[in-house]
């Protein structure tokens, strides 16, 4: 490290004020920042001093994400070759699954760096780092067939109209991934929905099937009560993650683990993954109790466990940009985010992946609920004084 650190000092003067390569002092800096703590000290006014920037809290977060992009990687080579009626080893699925989603990875972290380093340029501030977990979460919502100029349409429409129209990172009021994934759903539904075909990488052709989501709204329509057959995959494995999916989602486990790390070291906040599941379960057992389909009868722990609820619940309700800011406000948060990710579910099955629509409308109402848990506490205080 002290030969890297001695090379980056060596060439630092050609990217500052009068160096020939001063037009790419942004991309440097965010090369430097990354590798090295930076020195950079606060201009005015109190502030914590802490050798954890923002570049290490997102370096965090990835590493809480890699529980789920190791297996997903593993699932995407796993459902392959059951698609194909063949066994395969843990190494013959994890290189395969490997082979299929990191050119999907690839893809997004060039594509999206390229616009922010580019934006960075052109408005001469640093490059901003919160792309660094983004450039990660979109890859793990998408599905492992999707084509990859697909994914860098949908990077870049994240990075440009998700985040810098609204003035770059930590002003955007929407999830820059979910915003990704919510472009290739309307723009290209053909590719985001449907069966085995397009949560099986190259599926063989006469493997037919469906997600969880659809077998049970398949037998909702059919006018059908829940019972043992209505979902192909068992609960034991639809929290284990040996199902087809978008490829980081698919494990609940993986999910609590990275979730178990994050509020560990104190990023990940856990008044909104809990409030979350918690209003999932909430809603799905006034929906037993009412009954009527299969949809209504699924056991409500069902909706915890199958499509995207974990992997949402944790890493996309609760970006600390575009999520309630206040303990109570996450708390509201994330309870109706679990509620209206069953209801979208159910009323609506056009969006069978409930959790993407709910976090992104209640990234819309986030600033309005802080606004009256502030107002309320002024409110109390003003009555304590005047007491």
């Amino acid at each position: 490290m002290k030969f890297l650190r001695n090379y980056v000092e060596k060439i630092k003067p050609n990217f500052e004020e009068g160096g020939k390569l001063h037009f790419l002092h942004s991309t440097f800096d965010a090369f430097e920042t990354f590798l090295f703590v930076p020195n950079h000290v606060t201009k005015n006014g109190v502030h914590i001093r802490d050798g954890i920037d923002i570049k290490r809290t997102m370096f965090m977060v990835i590493v809480a994400l890699i529980p789920a992009t190791l297996f997903g990687m593993w699932n995407v080579g796993y459902q392959h070759f059951l698609s194909m009626g063949q066994s395969a080893s843990f190494f013959d699925a994890m290189w395969y699954g490997t082979l299929q989603t990191l050119p999907i990875i690839v893809v997004s972290y060039a594509a999206g760096l390229g616009v922010e380093f580019a934006f960075a340029q052109v408005k001469k501030h640093p490059v901003s780092e919160g792309f660094l977990v983004s450039a990660l979460l979109i890859p793990l919502c998408l599905p492992p067939d999707i084509p990859l100029w697909m994914v860098a349409i949908a990077t870049i429409f994240s990075v440009v109209v998700g985040k810098e129209v609204f003035g770059g990172t930590g002003m955007n009021i929407l999830n820059p991934a979910l915003t990704a994934r919510v472009f290739l759903y309307f723009a290209y539904p053909g590719a985001m929905s449907g069966g085995y075909d397009v949560w099986v990488a190259n599926a063989s052709d006469g493997y037919t099937g469906a997600t969880n989501l659809a077998e049970v709204y398949n037998a909702s329509n059919a006018g059908e009560h829940f019972h043992s057959n209505t979902l192909q995959a068992s609960a034991w494995d639809s929290f284990m993650g040996w199902i087809p999916g978008s490829i980081g989602e698919t494990s609940t486990l993986m999910c609590l683990l990275g979730a178990a790390f994050l509020i560990f070291i104190g990023i990940g906040s856990w008044r909104i993954i809990l409030s979350t599941f918690i209003g999932g379960a909430v809603m799905g057992l006034i929906l037993n109790l009412v009954g009527g389909n299969a949809y209504y009868e699924m056991p409500f722990y069902y909706h915890l466990i199958i499509g995207g609820f974990a992997f949402g619940a944790i890493f996309m309700a609760t970006d600390p940009v575009s999520a309630a800011q206040t303990n109570r406000g996450k708390i509201l948060y994330g309870f109706l985010i679990g509620v209206l990710t069953v209801l979208i579910r159910v009323f609506n099955p056009a969006y069978p992946e409930g959790i993407m629509m709910a976090i992104l409308l209640m990234n819309v109402f986030a600033p309005l609920f802080d606004y009256y848990v502030v107002k309320s506490n002024i409110k109390k205080r003003l009555s304590r004084v005047k007491a």
